[in-house]
């Protein structure tokens, strides 16, 4: 489905098979309308965390506008990329039956899978052998390992709150045996995502109205959740194993330092998912890099992009997307 906006903003709404029978991908597109040139420097695939789909992370239209609309206007071409079991993507019939019925869905591997399909999809359509890779959270370790072993497809990777080694039990984690997927109560989620600042400074950190916003947009991509009471979102619980299993027990599931592409990195001070010291650690392991830049970000939380200083976010993002950088060779 194709659409123009008002903003002068081209919409497609795609879906794509996977490598699965029977499982397709959603993948959002938004561009300047006009646009009929593509090139790899104003090409971006977005990838999303662990929880929220790329929609609800990037495309919810808070204030006016959303991350993606800025992109578009900022004269990218940009794809939002769910994988299977989020947002518009098919969910796999697991996540039908009682979530103690299956093993944990949706492991790193299966979205770097996605991803790579998801990516693979945007190059051919647009003619293109490089695209600039956007992704947050845990969507950074999917990102981060395409990226490890696909450098020659990548132009830049900019990653917010990538997720790294950090050992203990996981704020994501609630402990116990994990089933294939889990029921979050979004409109409940507010006083856990505010946690991380200061009492004093949580009011006003999320603009009115931009939670109930956001939350309606969450629960808006799961048609059999939404009818509970109270409404639940239904999300994989296979980037909850994959903590267990490689970061919160000191094992990297990919290696920073085999990236080899101009890397961002953007982090907000009241990230308890990632915090500061995680983050550092992990730049310091970006050591492949031709040049890496960090972005801190004052009075934010892990949701960065959907508070009240994300125009700083997004246009470190933008402002490094938009720098001339030619690989040698």
């Amino acid at each position: 489905m194709t659409r123009d906006t008002p903003s002068e903003i081209t919409v497609e709404d795609l879906m794509i098979p996977s490598d699965t029978p029977g499982i397709d991908l959603h993948i959002r597109n938004k561009r300047p309308a006009g646009m009929r040139e593509f090139s790899p420097e104003r090409s971006i695939v977005l990838m999303h965390g662990a929880t929220y789909s790329s929609g609800t992370l990037f495309d919810v239209p808070v204030g006016g506008y959303s991350f993606m609309d800025w992109l578009a206007r900022r004269g990218y071409d940009v794809h939002a990329v769910d994988i299977r079991g989020t947002g518009g993507s098919t969910r796999p019939p697991e996540m039908d039956r009682p979530p103690e019925e299956n093993p944990p869905l949706g492991r790193t591997e299966t979205g770097v899978r996605d991803f790579t399909t998801a990516v693979d999809f945007v190059l051919r359509r647009r003619g293109l052998a490089r695209t600039n890779i956007v992704a947050m959270s845990w969507g950074g370790s999917v990102a981060g390992a395409y990226t490890s072993r696909n450098n020659a497809k990548v132009a830049k990777l900019a990653l917010v709150a990538p997720q790294w080694l950090n050992p203990g039990k996981a704020r994501i984690d609630p402990g116990g045996t994990l089933g294939a997927y889990r029921r979050i109560q979004v409109l409940q989620g507010k006083a856990r995502w505010l946690e991380g600042a200061p009492e004093g400074k949580r009011d006003g950190l999320i603009p009115e109205g931009w939670f109930d916003t956001w939350a309606t947009a969450a629960l808006a991509t799961d048609s059999e959740g939404r009818v509970q009471s109270p409404p639940t979102m239904r999300a994989s619980t296979g980037p909850i194993l994959d903590t267990r299993e490689y970061w919160s027990i000191g094992r990297p599931f990919y290696d920073p330092g085999a990236i080899a592409v101009p890397v961002l990195l953007v982090h907000a001070e009241w990230d308890l998912d990632v915090p500061l010291a995680v983050a550092q650690d992990y730049f310091t392991h970006l050591t492949g890099a031709p040049y890496r830049r960090w972005v801190e970000i004052g009075e934010g939380t892990h949701m960065v992009l959907m508070e009240k200083n994300r125009l700083q976010a997004f246009r470190a993002v933008g402002d490094f997307l938009d720098e001339t950088y030619a690989p040698e060779g």
